[in-house]
């Protein structure tokens, strides 16, 4: 079995192929074109922007993960008039895309794939849009089974991709991008409860304003983590408040973070701001900060569920100081903590390919009942 993975849901367009006979699976591509240098100029992303550049960029990036995957085959057939025209109709939000994809299918035949998994929510409506469309398009043209499936569920499951894990539950998940900051309460796979949330900027959202307020460029937390790491004396004594940490619920709040580093630079000279020395500490208190609060609040959680592992997700999750306090927590609690590999915690279709094995989520459906939901719930899929 053959499963095609889409995913659009920020800025970064993602194809993948897997090969799977349900005992194991086979990653045969996964590609990902991101639009980070494109976003810099902004701090953040862009969503009409994002959303052009996806519909440049899916096909072509469908091409190569189909050759890396040894499934592209001349097409000597041509196209099927009637099923144009009713594609037309599918992508007429997307116009460019619909071009591309016409002289796709009039160029290559259709390849063995048995089913689609893409994205539907939670993210940005215009990106996900193209990635639906795109989707529902070839499910169309090609009679392929479609299945709309989580992002944030793709997240946790990430951890399964190029490892052997075997989870014992309940289980904690922490869930950290730069558009979602969540703990999830996990009896079994496929069964979730948010238990934590942000009330307003995720942790990776925090990252990247405070680093646009101290003019260090886009993505943040990647730049954070670099200065961080080399901070070897403390001479301006920046202390930053972390949130909620002492509170008894599990949510998080990380605006105030982000207005306290605004006034601390307010409190420094010209001099000390452009400083490297007042840079890197500056961003080693920033990050101890929205780390300490992720893990003590995700131990809270471990500690009132009687958690036996704790994994972590999403883009943050990355960040190797993140990664090593968690470890600490789960060795301490005497419990499991897994974590994805790296290149699998920003965002990949890889994860998304893989929801159908894994998940009991999936429902049978059509590709004309596909839709977007920027704000879908993980706990209402």
């Amino acid at each position: 079995m053959i499963i095609l993975g889409v995913e659009t849901s920020c800025d970064d367009t993602c194809i993948a192929i897997i090969k799977t006979n349900r005992a194991n699976f086979e990653i045969l591509a996964s590609f990902v074109s991101s639009q980070e240098k494109l976003h810099a100029g902004y701090g953040g992303v862009f969503p009409s922007l994002a959303k052009r550049e996806h519909q440049k960029n899916i096909v072509p990036l469908f091409v190569k993960a189909l050759r890396s995957a040894k499934m592209l085959e001349k097409n000597n057939e041509g196209l099927d008039g009637k099923k144009i025209k009713k594609l037309e109709a599918i992508l007429e939000r997307n116009p460019e895309l619909f071009t591309q994809l016409k002289v796709f299918l009039e160029k290559y035949k259709k390849p063995k794939i048995d089913e689609i998994n893409v994205t539907i929510g939670p993210g940005l409506e215009p990106c996900l849009y193209v990635g639906v469309n795109f989707a529902k398009a070839l499910s169309f043209y090609w009679d392929i089974r479609i299945n709309g499936v989580h992002h944030l569920e793709g997240h946790i499951l990430a951890n399964y991709l190029d490892q052997n894990i075997k989870i014992d539950f309940p289980a904690i998940g922490l869930i950290v991008s730069g558009g979602n900051t969540q703990i999830v309460l996990m009896e079994k796979l496929g069964k979730y409860k948010i238990i934590g949330e942000t009330r307003d900027d995720a942790a990776g959202e925090c990252f990247d304003k405070t680093a646009r307020l101290l003019g260090l460029g886009y993505p943040g937390g990647k730049i954070i983590s670099e200065l961080a790491s080399k901070v070897k004396t403390n001479n301006f004594v920046i202390k930053l408040p972390r949130p909620m940490i002492y509170e008894k619920n599990l949510d998080f709040s990380f605006s105030g973070l982000k207005t306290a580093v605004l006034y601390e630079t307010k409190k420094r000279t010209p001099e000390e701001l452009e400083s490297n020395e007042y840079r890197e500490e500056i961003s080693k208190e920033i990050e101890d900060a929205i780390i300490e609060v992720l893990v003590k609040k995700t131990e809270k959680a471990i500690e009132k569920y009687n958690a036996k592992s704790v994994m972590i997700g999403g883009g943050v999750s990355a960040n190797k100081k993140l990664r090593k306090e968690m470890k600490g927590i789960a060795k301490k609690r005497g419990i499991i903590f897994f974590a994805p590999k790296p290149k699998y915690s920003a965002d990949n279709a890889a994860m998304i390919a893989i929801i159908s094995l894994l998940s009991p989520n999936i429902k049978k459906t059509s590709w004309n009942r596909i839709k977007p939901n920027s704000n879908l719930q993980i706990n209402g899929i």
